[in-house]
């Protein structure tokens, strides 16, 4: 069949552009409006990326969480609709332009044609839907509600790239100021100071401190400077690799990260949002508490603070409510605690939950603005500090060299 690439709107006027596959015309149009859109324009002709390229795009990149969303948006209105499963993602297989995307849209397909039921067949993929993911899904197949579910998992993944996006803001300027400062200081040392350190020489001045310490770093960095770097690159594979992979290793790093001042209580709050939001998600779409707390282990995407809901699981199977072991864990504030306790005895768990990570989204993006204002000066202040040693090098020499002048004179 003839491939098709469109522009439509959805429902809430956002221009939707992709590819499919389809008879005709008539054809297109049909199955662009079966996913609830509005064909702006259609043109004969698809854009898919073959060769080497496209083979790199379909296997190593990841997908964007605003893909994931469309992808899951699209897929969520079609099981709505009433369209069966087959060919809801052989819909989605020909209007999707991401290439991950679409080369696994076509295998669940194929899986789901073959009689794995859906949960499964997304399983297959875990480096594009996490477990939380597969969980939540197979929840709603087996509770009959899974436009439900995906819509809540859409809630969760807007949510999570909204915390990503403003914690990526709010490091911008920091990154950059450090970038430059690295930058300059690396010129400064490897081609500025050396010049005029021959100048200096030849005049045989008795030269200051900060001159004849940055003579010993020009001279590490020009005979040592290449050793160094390969060092350094070397010994960051060798600790991802053969280190930080291990539980030992990564309970070791992010420990390290939840001990930063300014840094470390941000991501707690991060952290605690999180745990909240999954947590409120899972219950409300019928996971049993055990195996919620076990999806949180996995998901949580912090080490130190996933080992605690292992203790957790231990005293729930126990017999023991979630509140009193929350209570012995090190990493959770006493309003979580007693914000769950009171749902749990109320039956509103999730709701309360929903509450909370309302509650600890707001004080995190509080805490970054915070951290943001109280980086600025430290920045300038070292940046001042870095261009005034600099500056104190170069000319205590030259004022040196201008008296020794004026006496002769």
């Amino acid at each position: 069949m003839p491939e098709f690439s469109y522009q439509a709107s959805d429902q809430h006027g956002q221009i939707r552009k992709g590819t499919l596959t389809a008879e005709d015309l008539e054809d297109a149009v049909e199955k662009i409006a079966q996913v609830g859109l509005m064909p702006i324009d259609i043109k004969k002709g698809g854009k898919h990326d073959s060769g080497l390229i496209g083979q790199l795009k379909t296997r190593f990149l990841p997908v964007p969480p605003v893909d994931l969303i469309v992808f899951t948006k699209q897929l969520a209105t079609m099981i709505r609709v009433g369209i069966p499963m087959p060919q809801a993602f052989s819909i989605l297989k020909d209007q999707t332009e991401q290439p991950r995307l679409r080369l696994i849209a076509e295998n669940i397909q194929r899986d789901i044609e073959g009689g794995m039921n859906l949960s499964k067949a997304v399983g297959k993929h875990p480096k594009v839907f996490s477990v939380m993911f597969c969980s939540m899904i197979e929840a709603g197949e087996t509770s009959g509600t899974l436009p439900e579910v995906l819509d809540r998992l859409l809630y969760l993944i807007e949510h999570e790239a909204k915390v990503k996006g403003e914690i990526k803001t709010a490091m911008r300027y920091p990154l950059l100021v450090i970038g430059t400062l690295a930058i300059a200081f690396l010129v400064m040392i490897g081609f500025v100071i050396p010049r005029f350190v021959e100048f200096f020489t030849a005049q045989k001045l008795d030269l200051p401190l900060p001159t004849r310490l940055c003579i010993i770093m020009s001279e590490v960095l020009t005979q040592y400077g290449l050793l160094c770097f390969l060092a350094v690159i070397v010994s960051g594979f060798v600790g991802h690799r053969f280190f930080y992979r291990t539980q030992k290793g990564r309970m070791m790093r992010d420990q390290a990260f939840l001990a930063l001042p300014l840094i470390g209580p941000i991501l707690v709050k991060i952290s605690m949002s999180r745990f909240a939001n999954i947590l409120s998600l899972l219950q409300s779409s019928g996971v049993l508490i055990l195996d919620s707390l076990q999806i949180l282990s996995r998901t949580m995407g912090n080490a130190a603070i996933s080992r605690e809901f292992d203790k957790i699981r231990e005293m729930l199977e126990e017999g023991q409510g979630i509140s009193g072991p929350l209570s012995s864990c090190k990493y959770f504030p006493p309003m979580l605690i007693n914000m769950v306790r009171i749902g749990e005895r109320s039956g509103q768990l999730d709701q309360m939950l929903s509450h909370v990570s309302e509650h600890y989204d707001v004080e995190s993006s509080y805490k970054l603005k915070k951290m943001t204002d109280a980086i600025g000066p430290i920045l300038i202040v070292s940046l001042t500090g870095v261009v005034g040693f600099f500056a104190l090098a170069i000319y205590m020499p030259m004022w040196e060299l201008t008296q020794l002048a004026g006496k002769k004179l």
